[in-house]
């Protein structure tokens, strides 16, 4: 087989030597070699309707020879088909596919482009013929990601125009990304390429009954290769075209009109756009809808969420109810637990005036989260509170004292509610029991003392 490829090439070489000299549109029939020409048409073309990859050797070099021939005396065989330049670029493509020698292969590949330029002289066809060959430039070794493939694309859109094969979306994105991302493509260029593409795909989609398909499956293909790069590339009006359907497929769906609207937004789209404002009219009312029902369905299933939004409202009575539900069902605990205790301490603290099961679910808080000064602070407010009707003088002065002890235990223990348990003390300061009052009962400051009432806090004496 080596020796083959070997023979091949040499031939070949001779080929691209001798082929300039030849007309490139001479057939056999003004010929003196028609028969010669002729003959080797016949040899060769039975082999050319099968897979060229599975030939053997010998088969192959039969084909090649008398295709060689056949193209040599006239390349553009009978005048009435380009044969010769069709199959030849088969062959040597498939000899492209067994060769290694990158050098080699670029002599191919150039052969196979010249017969493409060969056939557009003599048969002209020249949009199509230039979108095949664009193709093939892009798959071919030297050629791929180059601006001539760009250009022979480009080339082919508009000789072609909308007869522009579908088969040249996927290659013109390839190579229209590479080359914008490596700085070989100005934007202005991109632009007026990508518009000319998207014409013609528009077009044929619309129009093109048995080909529709292929042309709105190639601009996808087409569109999807500049994802990446798209946010840099195009404007407001790109975006609008290119989501705005998806939004009149879903009209209701609030995640496709958010989507859209906030990509529209990002993209440049001014709100005074009547479909931008459209969309957003469209998504603040869907949004408000949906999140009302979702609020309803939350508040309903969830007893300690409801909890919380029924005392921002002012239900406290209900709220409380609440509360007892969610400590019931076990929906919280620890830290979040000790945060239902004590929402339920402030508000039968400060508006039920239910003041020792305040305490109760106060303390109940404390024990669930070390360090936590507030509800100690709670305590002490529920003290502060009553100490009017707590009895006479002395005993409310003994609740001033059993007050200022929580504050102080409270910001011994958290520094955080430090500022706000020292107010309090200021506060309560100048209540404490006077120094004649003691002496009159026969208490001293350090002794322990029980305060009366409801309180019952044992607190160490401490006058003004």
């Amino acid at each position: 087989m080596k020796v083959l490829r070997n023979f091949l090439m040499l031939a070949l070489l001779t080929g691209l030597s001798t082929s300039g000299l030849q007309a490139q549109c001479q057939t056999w029939n003004d010929s003196d070699k028609k028969d010669q020409a002729e003959n080797a048409h016949v040899v060769y073309r039975p082999f050319m309707k099968g897979d060229l990859s599975k030939l053997d050797g010998e088969n192959f070099q039969i084909a090649f020879d008398n295709w060689k021939t056949a193209y040599e005396i006239a390349p553009a065989a009978d005048g009435q088909r380009p044969s010769h330049y069709v199959d030849g670029r088969k062959l040597l493509k498939a000899m492209m596919v067994k060769e290694s020698d990158a050098a080699k292969k670029k002599e191919l590949a150039d052969w196979v482009m010249r017969l493409y330029d060969e056939q557009i002289q003599c048969y002209k066809n020249e949009g199509y013929l230039l979108g095949r060959k664009g193709y093939d430039m892009f798959y071919t070794p030297g050629y791929g990601y180059s601006k001539t493939t760009l250009e022979t694309l480009v080339s082919s859109m508009e000789k072609a125009a909308n007869a522009t094969e579908y088969i040249i979306y996927d290659p013109l994105g390839q190579v229209m990304k590479y080359l914008y991302t490596a700085n070989q493509l100005p934007k202005d260029e991109f632009l007026k390429i990508h518009e000319k593409a998207i014409s013609i795909a528009d077009h044929n989609i619309e129009n093109n009954a048995k080909y529709g398909e292929y042309y709105k499956s190639s601009k996808a293909i087409f569109e999807n290769h500049f994802k990446e790069i798209e946010n840099d590339i195009f404007d407001c009006a790109y975006f609008k075209e290119k989501l705005m359907p998806s939004y009149k497929e879903n009209p209701e769906d609030l995640e496709v009109i958010k989507y859209v609207y906030v990509t529209l937004r990002e993209r440049g789209c001014d709100e005074s756009d009547p479909e931008v404002a459209e969309l957003k009219g469209k998504y603040e009312t869907l949004a408000a809808e949906i999140n009302a029902q979702l609020e309803i369905e939350r508040r309903k299933n969830s007893p300690c969420y409801d909890a919380t939004q029924l005392q921002k409202e002012g239900k406290y009575e209900e709220a409380m109810a609440r509360y007892k539900e969610c400590v019931d069902a076990g929906e919280q605990e620890g830290e979040a637990l000790a945060q239902v205790y004590y929402s339920m301490a402030f508000i039968q603290t400060w508006e039920l005036g239910k003041y020792q099961a305040a305490r109760a679910n106060a303390r109940k808080a404390a024990s669930l989260k070390e360090g936590w000064g507030k509800p100690y602070i709670l305590i002490g407010d529920m003290y502060s509170k009553t100490t009017r009707s707590c009895g006479d003088d002395w005993a409310s002065r003994l609740a001033v004292l059993a007050a200022i002890e929580k504050y102080a235990y409270a910001k011994s223990i958290d520094s955080d509610v430090a500022d706000d348990a020292n107010k309090r003390i200021g506060n309560l300061s100048g209540a404490r029991p006077d120094g004649q009052e003691g002496f009159m009962r026969g208490v001293k400051a350090g002794q322990k003392a029980t305060v009366p009432c409801w309180i019952g806090e044992t607190v160490t004496i401490r006058f003004k």
